[in-house]
């Protein structure tokens, strides 16, 4: 692959970094603002969750700014975000005041799992697409480790040491912004929304493909006769990537994995950690999650989508069984092993290819807003699962919780073994032909 190719990728791909760690470093303050501000089991779901509210947002919206100024542009006004949101967490005095700065948060969070997807997936080669695509995968996880970490290493430092946890978001924020200021607009936006060719070729030359052609099959893939860019979103014509979008989605967060990352060290208290072993632990998921997530990063373009969506199924029904039968029978000990090998299953499937794939299935005409369904759906549930996991583990305990995940899961491999097409080494608009009702 060109070496500018990849430089970009990986630096759109730091919009995932933000992701991962604004997402997991809440889980070193979340019992700290609870006796702070004296909050009940609702209040403290609420405020945890209150960044999920604002990613249902960002999701919503964020495909509108994508399409109107460009990729590039909105990356841009993301970092910013990410940057207000970790200074106003940091120094909020009351609960309300940090509730907005997480909201905002959440809005960055939102916007980055719809935008950025889709500036990587528009310029990357077919053969080279998922491994480009993880980088964005790769930078959340490395994301959460080092938010896991940090809270790690900062825990008992003081009284305000959780406003640090909070706050150190705000410096890759801004090396962000900066960093989208060297890199070029997405091809497919250039030449499909600005009617920029020139532009758009300079981008496409860098992917050794034949420039003529791929600029003619762009531009016929939003004039043919069933991909006008006049088509509603949701007509019959793209009812089947928008029940795909919608399933994987949904699935990612029925695995109960935002459950762990937002309340990890609560879940290893759960079994009788120590405070501190917790947080070592929760540094522990950090660790699994990225070593697979290089395994998801060297497997998606040789195994394919399909594939290791199959394998990670298998692994999480395996896992949550085994958590959920250690919470019924009280036998602790081996709870922290399998909630490692719950993140090892999660990275090499669902982790690995649910913004790869999302991106791929829909055609140019409605990409950016088929990946602003597919994250809305994804955060949706996410903000759901955040509000309700305090208030159903208090009541009820982790077997119940787990078991309903560890089905769930059943219900995931079923649908990629039956319903899920396989996308590796396919171009965007071969893909539009085979999944758009003609």
């Amino acid at each position: 692959m060109n070496g500018k190719l990849i430089l970009w990728s990986v630096t759109v791909g730091l919009g995932g970094l933000l992701f991962g760690l604004d997402t997991a470093v809440i889980s070193g303050a979340e019992q700290v603002i609870q006796k702070l501000w004296s909050l009940d089991n609702w209040q403290h779901g609420l405020a945890v969750a209150m960044a999920l509210y604002g990613t249902i947002f960002g999701a919503a919206f964020g495909g509108v700014p994508a399409d109107h100024f460009g990729r590039k542009k909105t990356l841009f006004v993301i970092g910013l975000l990410f940057f207000v949101s970790a200074l106003g967490s940091a120094v909020a005095p009351d609960v309300n005041t940090f509730m907005v700065a997480r909201f905002i948060g959440g809005l960055s969070i939102g916007a980055s799992s719809v935008v950025a997807p889709v500036y990587i997936s528009e310029i990357a080669p077919a053969k080279h697409r998922g491994q480009m695509g993880i980088a964005f995968q790769a930078n959340i996880v490395l994301g959460i480790l080092i938010a896991y970490v940090s809270n790690y290493l900062l825990q008992g430092s003081g009284d305000n040491d959780w406003r640090w946890m909070l706050g150190v978001v705000a410096v890759p924020a801004l090396l962000f912004s900066l960093l989208m200021l060297f890199t070029p607009e997405t091809p497919r936006w250039l030449l499909l929304k600005k009617g920029d060719e020139t532009a758009a070729r300079k981008v496409l030359e860098l992917s050794n493909t034949d420039t003529d052609a791929a600029v003619a099959e762009i531009k016929q893939s939003v004039t043919s006769e069933y991909t006008k860019t006049t088509d509603s979103f949701f007509s019959k014509k793209y009812r089947k990537p928008i029940l795909l979008a919608f399933l994987v989605a949904f699935f990612n967060q029925a695995s109960g994995i935002n459950a762990v990352i937002y309340f990890a060290p609560r879940i290893f208290e759960m079994t009788g950690l120590g405070k501190d072993s917790a947080l070592l632990s929760t540094a522990g998921i950090g660790v699994v999650n990225m070593m697979f997530t290089i395994g998801g990063w060297l497997l998606i373009d040789r195994f394919g989508r399909r594939t290791l969506l199959i394998i990670g199924s298998v692994g999480y029904i395996a896992s949550l069984g085994l958590i959920a039968f250690s919470f019924f029978t009280e036998s602790y000990g081996p709870v922290p092993l399998f909630i490692f090998a719950f993140i090892a299953s999660h990275a090499i499937g669902q982790g690995a290819i649910i913004w790869v794939f999302i991106s791929e299935i829909f055609p140019n005409a409605v990409r950016a807003s088929g990946m602003a369904f597919g994250s809305l759906t994804h955060w949706v549930f996410a903000a759901i699962l955040a509000n309700l996991f305090p208030f159903f583990a208090a009541k009820y305990g982790g077997g119940p919780i787990f078991a309903f995940f560890a089905i769930m899961m059943v219900f995931q491999l079923f649908f990629a073994w039956k319903m899920m097409p396989e996308t590796k080494d396919v171009s965007l608009e071969e893909l539009q032909r085979r999944l758009v009702k003609q």
